[in-house]
């Protein structure tokens, strides 16, 4: 079938979403008031607590909760064949996702933008509060080493990728500065200043680095393992809206408009889709993933479909910035949305490539000649891209390659194959940063909540030596990870973890509704996802450490399989304590 088809049958269903579904939730579940004052101006400080234009605020919540997930998840998980990524991506991010994302920031919005943390204690228990600060703690952190660690593999050794996204640093300085001193208001002109600044960075970056101009940004993944958390730790002390904002502001331009970019590709070509419907893989013994298609699809496409992370950044910078309640359902529910035609056109870039030239790039040499495949178009790809593309797993090469494919095979643009490929790298770079940078500060947001119990006055957000403390600390932990580590130590637990977070936000959003409502049905529409997701993760949790961890008979299996323990039996508390708390209301209406 061809490609054009499901990017149709897919902006539909999450157009209907978004105006009926979407409505429905945020007008009669959780009945916004245009008029009630949210805590970007009853506890504004200019640094945490601001007011943000919606739209510069959709470009800083969409930059922030997407990373690596909705990229290379649908890549990997197109080992199973293209429908059920496909399906996933669709039913999760409209039931699920999206849902998780709206209701998890309306409450957050409600209780003067707190933490899930607080959320949890809250609305379900003190047990529940603690637990569930150390679950996040311990999954935010694994989840900004595998961020970042994706950023590193991309810019090892690139100076143009390096250049480009050092450029938008600057960039957001200066549109900061202008939207907020130098002429306040005036958004549509700070936007085109910034465009263009980004815009030059990426034509210029080409250039440059093949002068002497390039060797400054010319960096190993040790260098850059340093430098990441360095830039972490600034972007998480400086006031909000001088740095964080407007760079994830500017970076969803480049991001929304390459993605944009790639569906005038696909409509302009209309590739066909080469990867079977269904693979033999669906039941298991997969070279890429090694369990069956359910749980591990639902796993392997996290934020494109439904995320845990994105409860982090709902219930973390964003709240505190939201202007309006009417503009949660667009920033919350929208957001989601966009990230998942992000996940549809990963998956249809992976997809357009022959069986044989896919598994080449994504396996190694050994693995891939057990299979029996062989390569078709992979050296004439290899010849234009000017990289060797075969055995470098992880996604990345796999999509770049399929993005260039397509781009190139416009009319005209079959001699820009090198560049489109290139450009795709340092894309899905810059793609990933942004959620490393607002990570580190919802992390540090969290460590000084979780601080007070041991020094009240270093758990005050506006009190700078705990700023710079707790931030201090994240920075380091999930640095020293990605210096000492690699994907294959930090990504599986990652996975597990985020989406055991994504069912606990669900259960919080339960309870956060039955006691908003009082009208029990409405608690269901959190409540069937979050049960989906608690059982499929936990079968996903069980059969890595019985299947993955394990058998490797390693020091590292063992502690991946004592973490990944401690993590499930964290989760089963919250459930546990949520199940409490939602019969003990249920009674009482």
């Amino acid at each position: 079938m061809h490609a054009l088809t499901f990017i149709i049958i897919s902006l539909l269903v999450f157009a209907l979403a978004y105006r009926f579904y979407a409505k429905f939730i945020i007008t009669k579940v959780l009945v916004l008031d245009t008029l009630r004052k949210t805590p970007a101006h009853t506890l504004r400080d200019g640094k945490d607590y601001h007011p943000t234009n919606k739209f510069v605020l959709f470009g800083h919540h969409f930059a922030a909760i997407s990373g690596a997930g909705p990229l290379v998840g649908p890549v990997l998980a197109a080992q199973f064949g293209f429908l059920p990524g496909y399906l996933w991506i669709l039913i999760g991010a409209v039931l699920g996702g999206a849902v998780h994302d709206l209701v998890i920031l309306f409450a957050s919005v409600r209780m003067k933008g707190q933490s899930l943390t607080r959320l949890a204690k809250k609305h379900i228990s003190s047990t529940a509060g603690i637990t569930t600060g150390f679950a996040i703690l311990f999954i935010i952190i694994t989840a900004l080493a595998g961020l970042a660690l994706v950023v590193v593999n991309a810019l090892n050794e690139s100076p143009w990728a390096t250049f480009t996204i050092a450029v938008t640093i600057p960039a957001a300085l200066l549109v900061a500065l202008y939207m907020y001193k130098i002429r306040p208001g005036k958004i549509v002109e700070a936007s085109l200043i910034g465009v263009a600044i980004v815009t030059a960075g990426v034509v210029m970056g080409e250039p440059l680095s093949k002068t002497g101009f390039g060797s400054f940004f010319l960096f190993s993944k040790p260098m850059l393992s340093i430098i990441l958390p360095i830039y972490g730790l600034i972007a998480s002390i400086l006031p909000v809206w001088l740095l964080l904002c407007p760079r994830d502001y500017l970076s969803s331009y480049m991001k929304i408009g390459t993605i944009l970019l790639l569906i005038v590709g696909i409509f302009a070509v209309n590739p066909t889709i080469h990867m079977p419907m269904f693979t033999q893989f669906v039941h298991g013994g997969g070279p890429i993933i090694p369990g069956k298609v359910w749980p591990f699809v639902c796993i392997t496409i996290a934020c494109g479909a439904i995320s845990g992370f994105h409860s982090l950044v709902a219930s973390g910078t964003t709240p505190k910035m939201i202007n309006s309640e009417s503009d949660i359902q667009f920033i919350g529910y929208g957001a989601m949305l966009v990230e998942a035609v992000v996940s549809i056109m990963a998956l249809i870039a992976a997809t357009v490539m022959l069986p044989g030239d896919y598994f080449a790039i994504n396996l190694s040499p050994a693995i891939f000649a057990k299979l029996g495949l062989h390569t078709t178009n992979l050296s004439e790809i290899e010849r234009m891209t000017g990289e060797t593309l075969a055995g470098r797993a992880g996604g990345a090469v796999s999509l770049a390659a399929g993005m260039s494919v397509i781009l190139s095979s416009i009319k005209g643009m079959k001699h820009l194959m090198g560049y489109w490929y290139h450009f795709a790298i340092m894309f899905e770079a810059l793609f990933i940063l942004t959620t490393v940078d607002t990570g580190t500060r919802v992390a540090r947001y969290i460590l000084q909540e979780m601080m007070k119990f041991v020094n009240p006055r270093m758990g005050r957000k506006n009190k700078l030596l705990g700023i710079i403390v707790s931030s201090a600390v994240i920075s380091f932990l999930w640095g020293y990870l990605v210096y000492n580590g690699d994907i294959s130590t930090i990504w599986p637990m990652f996975g597990v973890a985020n989406q055991l977070l994504a069912a606990l936000a669900l259960f919080i959003g339960t309870i956060f509704i039955l006691k908003h409502t009082r009208i029990w049905q409405y608690g269901l529409i959190t409540f069937v996802p979050g049960i989906f997701m608690f059982i499929t993760t936990l079968v996903a949790g069980i059969d890595n450490i019985l299947h993955n961890y394990l058998p490797k008979h390693t020091l590292q299996g063992n502690i991946n399989t004592l973490l990944s323990i401690v993590m499930l039996a964290l989760v089963i508390i919250i459930f546990f304590e949520s199940a409490r708390a939602a019969f003990r209301l249920r009674k009482e209406l």
